[in-house]
């Protein structure tokens, strides 16, 4: 297990913010788990700025409530559809997460409740606007500027401290030896960190940008089954969300980030930094990217 990075704990100053924020008009963003914490403060402040928002989540009237929460804070733009009436996507942020929830909980097709979450469903909806993405990247406005069409696969802390290999394609269920709640996690997290360098890898050349991050320690819905005494610890850590929206903003909108730096790492509130060294291993990057889509592939 590595050391972790001073990074997780002593956080840069974020470089871009609701205050310096350029408009965003005429661009389209996509937020998964935007209904609450870091997605929710994000998504507020990309709508401040005239950007056209979707917000990808379950819970349909939980969100509804935020878009009004949203719109009454910020009386602008009109709520639509998306892939019938869109055609363009600038940024997807793939920020929609479980943590730690309860041992042996798996998603409706009976996969291991992370894997599915955190790693699957971001999967397949990538693939499925991976066209759009390359078409907006490609398009008048967007081609003198390469790298400002991204995907941002929200990863974690817990990234940097899982065991090696990261992901144990033997025990993908957890059923034929147990894992620690953290441990599970934490090979999910790694997860996105594969996903985002090995996008990264096949697109690259197609115009769009892909990076993985740590938002930072936050307390948001993504604590609701973590043991007591452990959200008690976590506390002493925990800043506001909307710092965590300050991470995901400069990955997905910072024009400091070129081309030159498709699959990297940004860490808290805006700083890039390299990718943990195994997790850059293409031989690893490849084989989970061809597992989800083994699992995906009758969603297709």
């Amino acid at each position: 297990m590595s050391l972790p990075r001073r990074s997780t704990f002593f956080h840069y100053k974020p470089p871009l913010t609701e205050k310096n924020l350029p408009s965003q008009q005429g661009k389209v963003f996509i937020i998964t788990g935007a209904s609450s914490g870091i997605g929710k403060e994000l998504a507020s402040i990309l709508y401040a700025h005239h950007a056209k928002i979707y917000l990808a989540t379950r819970a349909e009237a939980k969100t509804n409530a935020v878009i009004d929460e949203i719109r009454r804070l910020n009386p602008q733009n009109p709520r639509s559809g998306f892939l019938a009436r869109e055609s363009r996507l600038d940024v997807l942020w793939n920020n929609a997460a479980v943590m730690v929830p309860p041992k042996g909980s798996v998603s409706v097709q009976g996969h291991e409740l992370q894997f599915a979450v955190n790693n699957l469903g971001h999967f397949l909806f990538t693939k499925l606007l991976h066209p759009l993405l390359v078409k907006t990247a490609n398009s008048e406005g967007a081609a003198g500027r390469r790298g400002t069409v991204r995907v941002i696969w929200v990863s974690s802390s817990a990234a940097d401290h899982v065991a090696i290999p990261a992901i144990d394609f033997s025990n993908m269920d957890y059923r034929r030896r147990g894992e620690g709640i953290w441990s599970m996690y934490a090979r999910s997290k790694a997860g996105n960190v594969l996903q985002a360098v090995e996008y990264a890898r096949r697109v690259g050349e197609e115009g769009v940008l892909s990076l993985t991050l740590n938002p930072g320690n936050f307390l948001t819905g993504l604590q609701k089954t973590m043991p007591r005494w452990q959200v008690f610890l976590f506390k002493l850590v925990a800043q506001d969300p909307k710092n965590g929206a300050y991470s995901e903003l400069f990955a997905g909108l910072d024009e400091s980030i070129t081309q030159a730096d498709n699959g990297g790492w940004v860490s808290p509130y805006g700083k890039l930094e390299s990718v943990r060294e195994d997790l850059l291993d293409p031989v690893l990057g490849k084989r989970f990217w061809e597992w989800c889509e083994e699992k995906v592939r009758d969603f297709m």
